[in-house]
């Protein structure tokens, strides 16, 4: 019989919307916290109105919520507050990501709430952090990505730098959130306290740059990142190269990974000039050349086969329908299909970590608005008189689904 889920006994109030909380609250159910999702009349979390959507439903919001319980309450009238305070007495960890300032307003602020649960493990995260000149503007992943300087490397000089059009900012922040949570969680085990954790997208965004930065200041200023598009210059072989029908990655940049692509390929790649990383960098447009015409002349397959067999690490360029038709995709067990009440068999993308002694399949499919805000108001121990005046003045609210 396997272990409990490591967070198993620990109550998340997830009061946040879009991307980075809800990500970060999702990790944490994944683990075993009993999350409640939080949402605000009428509309409730706002990524709820963000596509891809199937009959009403939004695939973004329940990528996102999955293994949480879900209440949609009225915190500005004071029994929806009572309430909130309540459940927030119960919780090790509430979750928001909202302009610095704005859950003051509402009596939801750190200070606030850790005078009624001292305990508690406060996470919030912003555009830029509560502190510092920009703390009051807002701001969203795609801001913090093209501040941070990511973005100016990307694309090709001369043209303005494409979209990430992955959220980078904000699951990275998620991630930062669901690391710094566990960490305050222990450290409450011996201080008896919880703590503020302030998370800015900016501040994860500069924090994960490997090279430039280095660059920059170990050149005393001189030198900046260039965009090269598909292309590293400074550390070849690294990109992107053209098969017959596609396109693959190669990554032989260090001098073993090129001595087995160059002795593959053969011929003028075997020139002493290359063998070093300075003669690579040196040679660049020489030796992409090279490479890019032996894959230009072969099939994506057998490129690739070529690559596999002299161990040069490479890979596909793959379209969404090739990843998820990928035999390691379904052997890592990457796609989670669920049973919705709306839409029937859902699938969506599972968290990447594994435990060895515990499973983190999700137990639960995203909750529709309003969904469990009986069963909570229950265990709070609010009446029923009082259950049914607040569904009645529209102070608790849920979607029709949600009543069957």
């Amino acid at each position: 019989m396997g272990q409990d889920l490591p967070l198993t006994g620990i109550r998340v109030v997830d009061y946040s919307h879009f991307l980075a909380g809800p990500h970060m609250s999702r990790c944490l159910a994944a683990m075993g916290a009993d999350v409640i999702k939080v949402e605000r009349p009428s509309g409730g979390d706002a990524g709820r109105a963000h596509g891809y959507f199937k009959d009403g439903q939004s695939g973004y919001f329940l990528q996102q919520n999955m293994g949480k319980r879900g209440i949609c309450v009225d915190v500005r009238d004071p029994r929806g507050a009572d309430m909130m305070m309540r459940l927030v007495e119960t919780a090790d960890v509430f979750v928001e990501n909202y302009r610095p300032g704005a859950l003051e307003k509402l009596g939801l602020g750190y200070k606030a709430l850790a005078a009624r649960n001292p305990r508690l493990v406060y996470c919030s995260v912003s555009a830029y952090g509560h502190t510092g000149p920009d703390s009051k503007r807002p701001g969203f992943g795609l801001i913090a990505e093209a501040k941070s300087g990511a973005m100016a490397q990307l694309g090709t000089e001369g043209e303005p730098p494409p979209l990430l059009r992955i959220p980078i900012a904000d699951m990275y922040a998620g991630m930062h959130g669901v690391s710094a949570i566990c960490a305050a969680l222990f450290g409450r085990v011996s201080s008896g306290k919880g703590q503020h954790i302030d998370l800015a997208l900016y501040d994860c965004m500069i924090s994960i740059h490997d090279y430039a930065v280095q660059r920059y200041t170990f050149s005393d200023g001189r030198e900046l990142p260039r965009r090269t598009g598909s292309d590293s210059p400074e550390t070849p072989i690294y990109g992107v190269f053209p098969s017959s029908d596609g396109y693959v990655v190669i990554a032989a940049q260090v001098d073993d990974a090129w001595a087995r692509l160059a002795n593959l390929i053969g011929g003028a790649a075997l020139d002493p000039k290359f063998a070093t990383p300075a003669g690579r960098a040196a040679h660049y447009m020489e030796a992409t050349a090279i490479v890019k015409a032996w894959s230009s002349a072969l099939a994506t397959r057998d490129c690739l086969a070529a690559l596999d067999a002299a161990s040069v690490p490479s890979a596909a360029v793959q379209t969404i329908d090739q990843v998820l038709a990928d035999p390691q995709v379904e052997a890592r067990q990457m796609m989670v299909e669920q049973d919705h009440p709306v839409l029937g068999k859902v699938r969506l993308p599972n968290l990447p970590f594994k435990f060895s002694d515990c499973d983190t399949t999700p137990r639960r499919v995203a909750p529709l608005l309003g969904q469990h805000n009986m069963e909570i108001a229950r265990e709070l121990g609010i009446a029923e008189s009082e259950i049914a005046d607040m569904q009645r003045e529209s102070i608790l609210v849920n979607e029709p689904a949600a009543d069957s």
